[in-house]
């Protein structure tokens, strides 16, 4: 597996969880199948593997991946947040082991198909999932100043979001904003930052966010995930900003609180320094665990 597809917290994952010869594991966040791969490893031909993403590109390159594996596999294009209703299509109600990673792969965010990234000059449209009707340059430029302010700062965290939407609304009365390099370089005329992250950083996670309605995806499969795992199996969750991190905590606790859970790791996993060194986009990740009771 190539230091481009190295799954993030994929040791600490392993270390952490319970998993049999014979478990059903769901992987919500297929990407380029590098945490499928290494738990195929534990599993027997009883065992099997459940993949889900809204990538075909992703679905083909994990299947390759898992070719070998021992145990059964099953890989569907669809949005995590319909797991339940695949599961039961599949005649799999209930399942051990619940992984959703949330990050993206670096070649997901560099495909210029996709329009992610502020590094390259691509069409600003930001979809994961090609049947999504409105892309980002639709947000962009069709929404209200002031929503367009919300979704920067609610989103995105960005202090900066009025200026933002204030620029872009005057840009966009005279020239349609269709690409990632004219949103990044309109950003960095109101946006400084002291450190490494670009200016444009937090608007586009906004607009990614927007787009493909992450927090709400989320949201739906915690409130599933109880009735999906099996007395004793384990969720998952390996989050990349706050945002989503404390979707995660508070959800985790309220079970805990309904004495549905068992929180498994009381405060979050990060990478050590190694895993930074090797593999930078592990530096923001957040893992969290807890086990149904």
């Amino acid at each position: 597996m190539s230091a481009k597809h190295i799954p993030v917290l994929a040791e600490t994952l392993l270390q952490w969880i319970s998993i049999g010869k014979d478990a059903v594991f769901v992987d919500c966040t297929l990407g380029h199948g590098g945490h499928a791969y290494l738990i195929s490893k534990k599993l027997s031909s009883s065992g099997m593997i459940i993949g889900f993403d809204v990538d075909q590109k992703s679905l083909d390159y994990s299947a390759d991946v898992l070719a070998g594996a021992e145990c059964r596999v099953a890989l569907v294009k669809s949005n995590f947040c319909r797991v339940k209703d695949n599961l039961h299509r599949l005649g799999q109600a209930k399942a051990d082991l619940i992984l959703a990673d949330l990050g993206f792969s670096s070649g997901q965010v560099e495909d210029p198909d996709r329009g992610m990234s502020f590094q390259n000059n691509m069409p600003l449209d930001m979809r994961l999932n090609e049947d999504i009707e409105i892309t980002a340059a639709d947000i962009v430029n069709t929404a209200p100043e002031e929503e367009l302010a919300d979704i920067i700062y609610q989103y995105g965290e960005e202090r900066a979001s009025r200026k933002i939407a204030r620029l872009i609304c005057q840009r966009r009365q005279h020239q349609k904003i269709t690409s990632t390099g004219q949103l990044a370089s309109l950003t960095a005329r109101v946006v400084r930052t002291g450190g490494k992250q670009h200016p444009a950083t937090r608007t586009f996670q906004a607009l990614r966010i927007a787009v493909n309605d992450e927090l709400g995806v989320l949201e739906k499969l915690l409130q599933d995930a109880p009735e999906i795992l099996k007395p004793g199996g384990q969720v998952a969750v390996i989050s990349f900003h706050s945002l989503e991190d404390r979707i995660v905590k508070q959800n985790f606790k309220e079970n805990k609180q309904a004495g549905i859970y068992e929180i498994v790791t009381k405060k979050p996993l990060t990478a050590s320094e190694g895993e930074v060194r090797e593999n930078p986009r592990s530096r923001s990740a957040k893992l969290r665990i807890a086990k149904r009771v």
